[in-house]
């Protein structure tokens, strides 16, 4: 699990990850992420490459639907 610090926005985006992953049974695609925060494709994409960067989700390469959030689910803020 990543020690890592994020911020308010970044928390957004790994709560609405942990909690999709959770109800759907799978990982959101970015256009799930770009839809539930109302942002455009290039953003949405661009923040989950930032959360890969810093080490707070993972990715399999060319493999859809594969975020993974690395953060301990009592570290992620309430989704709102």
């Amino acid at each position: 699990m990543s020690d890592v610090t994020f911020t308010a926005k970044q928390g957004q985006y790994l709560a609405f990850i942990h909690l999709y992953t959770k109800l759907n049974g799978c990982p959101p695609a970015v256009a799930d992420i770009q839809r539930y925060f109302e942002v455009t494709p290039p953003t949405a994409q661009s923040m989950v490459v930032r959360l890969t960067r810093l080490g707070l989700v993972s990715r399999t390469p060319r493999t859809p639907r594969s975020i993974r959030v690395l953060v301990d689910p009592a570290r992620l803020p309430p989704l709102g």
